[in-house]
């Protein structure tokens, strides 16, 4: 029987009275967002709204428990933006939608920074137990989204990233799960002058951890050759996004080259505020697994398609409680 796993991608939107807190305490000018060097009444805000995010997932059900990645200014180009060797440019529009992120412009070696790791060892003290999962962007959205001003070639660039993620997740706390997000997999696939190259960066990442690495994807489907060359890469499971693009695509990429044995299944909207129940969800599940005709599963993770931060906080929190449910409500029917 394949166990469900109920979580999230990750990023989650700022609880309303943070929003309003950090407002007064950051200004509102690009020299305003995070750095890496708030001082302690902002630190202490964002602990707070840590906290809060945490046990709204706890009280949700969730099997895996997300630090929320409430301090990324920069959604996925995070942790280049706060590295002491990047600096950031002019503001760029995050895909095709409405969001914006600081184009961050590696000027130097990228070296450990450690920012990350010390946001999942405060989410680990406040677990106390085996949820927690760990949420980067992948090896080829990160140097997509990014400009190259030191290394000066593009496969020598996606080493480079891939080794600095790498290092990071070294000094993560204990984690059950890592999900590495590849959105530009889909939106902007590579060329072919390093696609061979992206499986082998991506494993690099899942190499320096001994938890369970998800390969997420969204905004679409894959192309079958980048998902052919994805297939090489040394993770547990790959993500799909059920909810945006051409499911027959992702379905037909599924069963004609196989997959991993665990599954990803995006099935909740991540940018919609319309709340799905739990039967609703449910019913994604067993439809979509159903049509999986070349294997069954040891795991599926059941989670949203995209980030949460989309969303009001009330939506975000409404969907959270739908995923579990539905992932326990099969569980029992199936037990």
């Amino acid at each position: 029987m394949t166990e469900l796993v109920s979580t999230t991608p990750g990023l989650y939107p700022l609880p309303d009275w943070a929003k309003q807190d950090l407002s007064d305490l950051k200004g509102h000018q690009k020299h305003d967002l995070i750095s890496g060097n708030e001082g302690p009444d902002i630190v202490e805000a964002y602990g707070r709204a840590r906290e809060e995010v945490v046990s709204e997932q706890v009280d949700a059900g969730l099997d895996r428990v997300v630090e929320g990645q409430l301090r990324w200014d920069d959604m996925l180009a995070h942790p280049l933006t706060v590295h002491e060797n990047v600096d950031t440019g002019g503001i760029v529009r995050y895909y095709d939608n409405n969001n914006f992120y600081r184009d961050p412009q590696v000027r130097g070696e990228l070296t450990f920074s450690g920012d990350v790791a010390a946001e999942l060892d405060a989410t680990a003290d406040l677990l106390g137990d085996e949820s927690l999962q760990a949420v980067l962007p992948g090896p080829y959205s990160l140097a997509d989204l990014a400009t190259d001003e030191h290394y000066g070639d593009d496969a020598e660039f996606l080493d480079a990233v891939s080794d600095f993620l790498a290092g990071e997740v070294d000094a993560f706390p204990e984690h059950e799960t890592l999900f590495l997000l590849e959105p530009s997999l889909v939106f902007s696939p590579p060329g072919e002058d390093i696609d061979a190259q992206v499986p082998e960066a991506i494993s690099a990442v899942a190499d320096a951890t001994d938890a369970n690495v998800v390969v997420h994807t969204y905004w679409g489907a894959l192309e079958e050759k980048v998902y052919a060359h994805l297939m090489d890469a040394d993770v547990d499971a790959l993500g799909f996004d059920f909810v945006v693009g051409d499911r027959d695509q992702t379905l037909y990429n599924i069963n004609e080259y196989g997959t991993k044995d665990d599954i990803a299944l995006g099935l909740v909207d991540g940018q919609n505020t319309l709340v799905e129940d739990s039967e609703t969800v449910r019913e994604r599940v067993e439809w979509t697994l159903d049509r999986v005709q070349s294997q069954t599963f040891d795991t599926a993770y059941v989670t949203t398609n995209t980030e949460l931060f989309y969303l009001p906080e009330n939506r975000a929190t409404e969907k959270l409680a739908a995923l579990a449910a539905a992932a326990e409500e099969i569980q029992e029917v199936e037990a």
